[in-house]
């Protein structure tokens, strides 16, 4: 059978040759459309030029760049070639690429814009394999680099190719199998040095076809923007499976202007990560807090028919009674369409939210609003969906049930194991690690704990390295109780600690423009944002608000100390991994200080 992506672009140039594929913004803010039949013709070219610079069958194919359409046309251009496009995170320090570039051997390297290309050259001088580095961006080549190509001179290279060289590619082309691999996903490391999750062709063609099973709701019809980077393998499946199913997609190069793309595009798709979502949740519980009693009551009374009609029945399957349902259309075209509408998000359809936990409030809060999320969960090694929420009748809380053809079950340690046609061949030159990955039997080890209730819907309870006990004996799971402060406007990111201590204690990020807005309010005066953190007040506000985002949890669960920081964890500064997830040993290092002294 022909691999899916090999033969995507080609075949959907064949059925709609003058129908969009994708949009990408223009210099001044405009959003231009490719046809397939042209994305054809790129690819085509791309995949000659990448011949004439020596690309062999399964050799590596580095692309060092955020989100822009080159990247699609690099991806298929390889696959085109047989050859294997990695993803490379474009917030990736000169480190982290060296490490890829060596791991993978790679000899042609794509980049997005001149930060980009500074640190590949770099890179070079540490990367023997490395023979050709292409700029997506029209730069000027550094002085003393006589090698590197644009973007737009690699295409005219692949122009002037001949006859035989378009053969050989057709020829590669044809011989694509299956057991080929398509790409490697590199995890992001949070323990150890990361690792290329081998993705062969054959999980990409499961995958295309267990989702097109599963998501029967989307159609030609739908339109998506591409948000997530797409060296994650959540966005880069997702993206492959809206050009399968000949869904338009909208780029997004840079996610700081997502809510103006939302805006602009208003697409009835987009896969996102909890955090985006919180932020929507936090957005719109301000907004009702700054109304009026009288706004307040009428809001609060919209919510809760939202709630009975679209929690009590309609997830259930259930038909929705018919006063319920006119009560649910009048404060639907008054309240939840209008913010839906303000998000961007008011065409939505169908929104896959995975990578971390989404709280149940939230979750439950959306669905209330009309607002489709779908939770699901998925690993770079599982070409990303194990799970997620069925049509009808899922469980919120859960991260839904298991794909077709995908098996879970739970292992030693509520270890959740997975076994499927998505799941990976290995990680890529490490033998050992791959041994420790599976188990005798093959089922993957996925390293999250976890349990199936009573309907076959699937519970996370924690990630298992993440896992800590408190000196009295006791387990706490860190994940969960960042998750719930998460919820609050005032908290932007949290770090849970307690490994081996005798209480559990955090390290807070405040939300800096509610806590300035909350302090003009209440005429706080203050100079800086150190400041503002050191205040008795604001220490007060976060202190009862996470006070009441406690409640339900055993006593020994709770954040007995808290410290407030100046400024985010960051990926550049290595506390967070490209995926946002904390690395922990990395913040008790750089904090130590702050943490001893909540335990003095």
């Amino acid at each position: 059978m022909p691999n899916i992506l090999t033969n995507l672009v080609g075949k959907q140039a064949v059925n709609h040759p003058d129908r969009e594929a994708f949009f990408s913004r223009t210099a001044d803010g405009k959003w231009q459309p490719v046809m397939w039949g042209q994305f054809e013709a790129d690819v085509q070219t791309a995949a000659c030029a990448m011949e004439i610079l020596s690309l062999k069958p399964q050799q590596m194919v580095a692309v060092f760049s955020a989100n822009r359409p080159e990247c699609l046309t690099v991806d298929f251009a390889a696959y085109a070639n047989r050859a294997v496009p990695v993803s490379v995170y474009s917030t990736s320090s000169l480190e982290q690429l060296v490490y890829i570039l060596n791991d993978t051997d790679a000899g042609l390297l794509f980049v997005g814009n001149e930060a980009q290309y500074e640190i590949a050259l770099e890179a070079k001088k540490q990367c023997k394999s490395l023979r050709q580095i292409v700029v997506f961006d029209d730069v000027e080549r550094k002085q003393g680099d006589t090698e590197s190509l644009t973007f737009g001179r690699f295409i005219e290279l692949g122009r002037t190719a001949s006859a035989e060289c378009h053969a050989e590619v057709d020829a590669r082309r044809a011989a694509a199998r299956p057991d080929d691999i398509a790409t490697l996903i590199y995890t992001s490391g949070t323990t150890g040095e990361p690792k290329g999750a081998v993705l062969p062709h054959s999980c990409f063609d499961a995958a295309m076809a267990i989702h097109r099973e599963r998501l029967t709701m989307l159609s030609d019809r739908d339109t998506s923007v591409s948000f997530l980077p797409m060296s994650h393998i959540f966005e880069k499946a997702w993206t492959y499976f809206c050009l399968y199913m000949s869904m338009r997609v909208w780029i997004n190069l840079d996610p700081r202007v997502i809510q103006d793309t939302l805006k602009e595009v208003r697409p009835t798709c987009m896969c996102s990560v909890p955090r985006f979502w919180e932020k929507v949740y936090t957005g719109v519980q301000e907004k009702i807090a700054s109304m009026s009693w009288l706004q307040r009551t009428i809001v609060s009374r919209a919510i809760k028919v939202g709630r009975r009609r679209n929690v009590g029945y309609v997830r259930l399957g259930k038909k929705v009674p018919r006063l319920l349902e006119m009560q649910y259309r009048f404060y639907d075209r008054r309240i939840f369409s209008t913010l839906r509408r303000a998000v961007g998000i008011d065409r939505g359809n169908l929104f896959p939210t995975a990578g971390a936990p989404l709280s149940p409030v939230i979750t439950e809060f959306l669905i209330s609003c009309g607002i489709p999320v779908v939770i699901g969960y998925g690993l770079s090694e599982t070409t990303a969906t194990v799970t997620c929420y069925p049509s009808k009748d899922y469980e919120i809380g859960s991260v839904g049930t298991t794909m077709p053809r995908v098996q879970v079950k739970i292992g030693e340690s509520d270890e959740i194991l997975v076994k499927g046609p998505t799941v990976m061949r290995g990680y890529y030159n490490k033998p050992d690690a791959t041994a420790e990955a599976f188990t005798e039997d093959g089922w993957f080890r996925t390293g999250d704990a976890g349990r199936i209730d009573g309907t076959g819907a699937l519970i996370l309870t924690e990630r298992i390295k993440d896992l800590f006990k408190t000196s009295n004996g006791k387990y706490i799971a860190p994940q969960a109780i960042e998750s719930r402060l998460g919820q609050d406007k005032y908290i932007e990111q949290v770090a849970v600690i307690g490994d081996q201590r005798k209480y559990v204690t955090a390290i807070i990020i405040p939300a800096f423009e509610a806590i300035k807005e909350y302090a003009r309010k209440k005429q706080i005066h203050y100079r800086s944002v150190e400041d503002l953190v050191k205040n008795a007040d604001i220490r007060s506000l976060i202190e009862q608000r996470i006070e009441t985002l406690q409640q339900g949890l055993a006593g020994f669960e709770k954040i007995k100390k808290f410290t407030l920081l100046p400024r985010e964890f960051t990926m550049e500064a290595g506390e967070l991994t490209n995926t946002l997830k904390i690395r922990r040993p990395v913040i008790a290092s750089r904090y130590a200080d702050e943490i001893e002294a909540m335990y003095a």
